[in-house]
């Protein structure tokens, strides 16, 4: 693998942990690369920069299949450094149902990430039989992550957002 091809390899790597993507699969030609880092969950798909990482993968010129890196070839300073992370709360789903971020498509989420919250309010809404139910923070703090994507199914005690308690 040539240093320009490496170099299109870790800005990929970075860009996936700037976004907190802990999963990724590129299948590009010839050219087969996962993506996986430990010890972190499997985040949405929805929060990041879909334009970038089209324009990243479609500038990585193809490679012959004889240059395809297994990724365990992937050098270690490409891996993410374990780092002690605080403790975050998870607010999870107390039903099956799909999830809304907004009160309704066009209009401003309930909360977005950095947002400062205070304990009952709306992050945002669960329908499940035509019902829209809100879903409270139990915490006050800020999100740091939200971690379901609005219009996708979830289910039964699956975590919506993680907040830094205050």
């Amino acid at each position: 693998m040539d240093g320009n091809k490496l170099n299109e390899l870790r800005e990929l790597v970075e860009f996936l942990k700037a976004n907190e993507i802990a999963e990724f699969d590129m299948e590009q030609d010839d050219l087969k690369v996962r993506i996986k880092f430990a010890g972190e969950p499997a985040a949405a798909a929805g929060g990041f920069d879909m334009a970038h990482l089209s324009r990243l993968m479609a500038s990585a010129p193809a490679a012959p299949a004889a240059s395809a890196v297994p990724v365990a070839a992937i050098p270690a300073a490409a891996a993410p450094v374990a780092e002690v992370e605080e403790k975050l709360h998870e607010v999870k789903s107390p039903i099956v149902g799909t999830f809304y971020e907004s009160p309704s498509p066009g209009t401003p989420s309930f909360v977005k990430v950095g947002d400062q919250v205070e304990v009952g309010q709306v992050l945002c809404i669960v329908e499940a039989m035509k019902l829209m139910n809100e879903i409270e923070s139990d915490v006050a703090g800020e999100v740091v992550k939200r971690i379901a994507a609005s219009g996708q199914p979830v289910e039964y005690g699956q975590p919506l957002f993680a907040i830094k308690a205050r």
